[in-house]
């Protein structure tokens, strides 16, 4: 029979209706069943999505729609990252107010994601700008104040001149601002900071419980807190060469075993010595001043020029009182690293021997590859930096590495100068504590008062929330806050006097680093209820791009934590799996020639294959383009896909379908228009399948096979089941795809006939099991499609709150096993055969390979050893 097209624009938003008035995806606290909380990494919003919105959105939804099927009680939120610097930048060049601009925005991309059909509990959504929600941030930030977690301190910053507000170092890439772009200064600002570093080691020694994370972000993780085991290290500076009140510099190292390769000492312009030398040398001063228009971020310090100053002070070797070093003042080390002076071995650290080239200073190799010469081993252009073999290092020579580390750390440790030791072993953290400190509008308010009297001084809790006022201007750079005529002057707190409200905001990355708890309870006046979030929490699947492996995950484990030290929940880690997946690129396209070419939209070219090369045209016009490389989708090279164009030309079902299919998940996704309409070819063979044949199917129960013409149909369909789902189970999306196309290749004829009346009872009973099992195993990626298909063949329930389908045993089982063929202990050959072959069985049809008659050579066996379902030994 003839059927008519699948129309997306028809069934989508009706079956999007459906769900919405049965609410089928709203989650409830209470339900027995066992919890699985999926969630993606909430989006900002810019008031657009884009397709790695929906390809990220779409592999979490596959997630929670099978979940759910297998009886999972599913908590599949959504919300909106939406303080940050690109709502005041839209309010200073559009004339709007950030909220204006942020809600707007969110309405927008709310109605773009119902469009894709997502199983979201709507009922939770709230937006970080919303008051209520930094209410209970307010909230969480004076608790941990009171738990000694917070505290306020003049700290060396990142200061992004264009944006006019601090960056943590996490967001200074390259040496500039994460947003702006602009190169980033130092500066020397009271800030806010978050205690971070009280869990250094527990946050370096959970990632080993992680085990449902990615090993390379928990490597990113641990490398970032840089936990190391070194020594700090005395070393007496020269009298003569002393600036008043400076006797040593403390240095802290990781390789006290190249100490006789030292050739000088560095210090951070900040370091209280370089302070006091730039105050008898303004040539030191001006340098220092030079140092400071550098980022803080190691980033920054890797890719600036390496330069110093020499102080003119002088220090003691520490293995050689005799042996004098110069000290620099240089650009690459930072007061917050360490001790804020290290000392530079040349032969064994690349920065330190391109510093000794430029500066004219020693380079003596004091470790050597263990097969080297001693006589012959030199270090020229590049360091060795790896283990070793100890050379020109006295009484170290001949030693490992690893030997002259503890030679060296004892003996320092046992020599006492002044009542101290010189040396003392220490473990030191590269992690620092997270300076919060914004200084601008559209940001949750820092609950402080500042009193002249009373110093500074909580909000009290019943006073929450601090409200960003409405009316304020952004006709200048700076923080409105800082300007506005009446919000920052309060009466104190504690003694009634004026006082002066915070004016910095926190950094927006505190908003992201709790919202997943926030979502348990979203409807509580405290910022959570521990009982319901104890029990949701930890998120079972957190799925979210790779560039948050430093920023969004480590300081979210930190307030997971502190929470759990404020008592508002008990879990440690807020993220049991994670997944990162891949992003979308397409190929970029330009008119004209040269590096100067205008780059051209996908939307605006025609793609030819001409004599089996691929040709680009301008739909205006004709005239030819260049195919470029496949990159990112970005809107500086106009390479973007819009997901309403396609969700308006093939629907959404089909652009959910293609950004699972074409790729694993973890690895970047091509976007091709072959590719996007062979996805939508499949919707519609499915539906026209289906639909053909569910007059025939309908009314019957669904039931495999056990034997007859329509085994095979039952077998093939119930393997693919037990396949698909663990595919489902490890995310592997695209092997899904490729096991479903089977099946509907395997499942058209068998259709086919039923379409036209053919079939007994018992084969339609197993087409129709098939066909069920089918539509289940692609609801999760097509669910609208699903829906509609399921609905056609009659059934009365909702597929969305359907089970998932049982597979039976008995029609997985492979009915053949291959065994491997010894002779005389090696591998000769393989045997096919059915599994329930007895021993003559499989020694008549071993003796009968051609590859075993070839080895026997026409001998008889001494013996044949078969051991069942195993392996086959012969012995000649």
């Amino acid at each position: 029979m003839a059927t008519e097209r699948y129309n997306p624009r028809d069934a989508e938003p009706r079956w999007q209706q459906t769900w919405n008035d049965a609410k089928v995806f709203e989650t409830d606290n209470s339900d027995p069943r066992e919890k699985y909380y999926v969630l993606e990494m909430f989006p900002y919003p810019s008031g657009r999505i884009h397709m790695g919105h929906v390809r990220n959105y779409a592999m979490g939804d596959v997630v929670a729609r099978y979940k759910r099927a297998r009886g999972f009680n599913v908590l599949h939120p959504m919300g909106w990252d939406a303080f940050g610097m690109p709502a005041e930048n839209a309010a200073r060049d559009n004339k709007v107010h950030p909220k204006t601009w942020t809600y707007q925005n969110i309405e927008s991309m709310k109605a773009q994601l119902k469009a894709m059909g997502l199983s979201l509990d709507w009922s939770r959504e709230f937006a970080t700008c919303d008051v209520e929600y930094y209410q209970q941030q307010q909230h969480l930030f004076l608790d941990m104040m009171e738990k000694g977690l917070v505290y306020r301190k003049q700290s060396k910053v990142n200061w992004d001149p264009v944006d006019q507000t601090v960056l943590a170092n996490e967001q200074v890439i390259d040496g500039r601002g994460w947003r702006s772009g602009a190169l980033v200064e130092q500066r020397d600002l009271v800030q806010w900071f978050f205690k971070i570093t009280d869990f250094s080691q527990d946050l370096l020694d959970s990632l080993d419980t992680l085990d449902q994370w990615p090993e390379k972000v928990r490597l990113m993780q641990k490398n970032w807190i840089g936990r190391s085991e070194g020594l700090t290290v005395r070393w007496e500076i020269v009298s003569s060469t002393a600036p008043a009140g400076e006797s040593e510099v403390v240095v802290y190292t990781t390789r006290p075993d190249t100490l006789f390769g030292a050739s000088f000492l560095a210090i951070a312009a900040d370091h209280p010595l370089a302070k006091a030398a730039a105050a008898q040398n303004p040539a030191i001063e001006a340098f220092a001043e030079e140092c400071r228009h550098h980022g803080t971020s190691l980033a920054a310090l890797e890719t600036a020029e390496k330069k110093g100053i020499d102080t003119g002070v002088r220090v003691r070797h520490p293995l050689d009182p005799s042996w004098e070093l110069p000290v620099y003042v240089a650009n690459f080390v930072l007061m917050d690293y360490g001790t804020g002076a290290i000392f530079g071995c040349p032969s064994g650290d690349q920065r330190d021997l391109d510093f000794a080239r430029k500066y004219g200073l020693p380079v003596v190799p004091v470790v050597m590859p263990k097969d080297a010469d001693a006589a012959t081993f030199e270090v020229g252009d590049t360091a060795y930096v790896d283990d070793g073999v100890m050379i020109n290092s006295r009484f170290l020579d001949g030693k490992t590495t690893d030997e002259a580390f503890e030679i060296v750390a004892n003996r320092l440790s046992e020599t006492i100068v002044g009542n101290m030791p010189q040396g003392e072993r220490k473990v030191n953290f590269r992690l620092r504590d997270w300076g919060i400190s914004r200084q601008r509008y559209w940001g949750c308010p820092i609950p402080v008062i500042h009193c002249d009297d009373c110093g500074v001084v909580p909000v009290p809790k019943a006073d929450l929330p601090v409200k960003l006022p409405d009316d304020v201007t952004f006709d200048r750079p700076g923080n409105p806050l800082d300007r506005h005529p009446t919000w920052r002057h309060v009466a104190c707190p504690q003694c009634g006097k004026d006082a002066r409200r915070e004016t910095d905001t926190m950094d927006t990355f505190v908003d992201s680093s709790w919202y997943f708890t926030r979502f348990t309870a979203p409807w509580e006046k405290d910022p959570t209820d521990p009982t319901v979030a104890n029990r949701w929490l930890p998120v079972d699947q957190y799925i979210g791009g790779i560039e948050h492996a430093i920023l969004h995950l480590l300081y979210s484990r930190f307030f997971t934590r502190a929470m759990r030290e404020t008592g508002h929940v008990e879990v440690k880690e807020p993220f049991k799996g994670l997944f990162t997946q891949g992003m979308v690129v397409h190929e970029t396209y330009r008119r004209g020639s040269g590096p100067n070419g205008e780059w051209v939209a996908p939307a605006d070219i025609r793609i030819e294959e001409v004599d089996g090369k691929r040709r680009a045209t301008m739909l205006k016009g004709g005239e030819e383009v260049t195919i470029g490389s496949i990159e990112k989708m970005s809107k500086s090279k106009k390479n973007v896909v819009d997901p309403d164009d396609i969700i308006a030309s093939y629907g959404a079902d089909t652009a959910r379908f293609f950004v699972l299919s074409d790729s694993p998940p973890d690895r970047d996704v091509i976007w091709s228009e072959a590719g996007v309409e062979g996805a939508h070819r499949f919707t519609q063979r499915l539906w026209r399948l289906i639909s053909e044949a569910s007059e025939n199917l309908a009314g019957i129960d669904p039931v495999p096979a056990n034997d007859g013409e329509a085994l095979a149909i039952s077998q093939l369909a119930h393997k693919t089941l037990k396949a698909v789902q663990g595919d489902y189970d490890r995310l592997s999306f695209n092997k899904a795809v490729a096991r479903i196309y089977e099946l509907v290749n395997a499942l058209a004829a068998p259709l086919g006939r039923v379409a036209v009346g053919e079939g007994d009872a018992v084969f339609r009973a197993a087409v129709r099991n098939a066909s069920e099992i089918l539509i289940q195993l692609v609801a999760p990626m097509t669910p609208h499609l699903a829906e509609e298909c399921w609905a056609v063949l009659g059934n009365k329930e909702l597929l969305s709150v359907a089970p998932w389908p049982q597979y039976d045993e008995a029609l997985v089982i492979e009915n053949e096993i291959t065994l491997p063929i010894q002779i005389n202990g090696k591998k000769r050959g393989e045997l096919t055969i059915a599994r329930d072959a007895d021993q003559s069985a499989v020694e008549a049809a071993v003796l009968a390979l051609d590859a075993v008659k070839t080895a026997l050579e026409g001998r008889a066996p001494k013996k044949v050893i078969v051991v069942p379902q195993r392996i086959v030994n012969i012995v000649v």
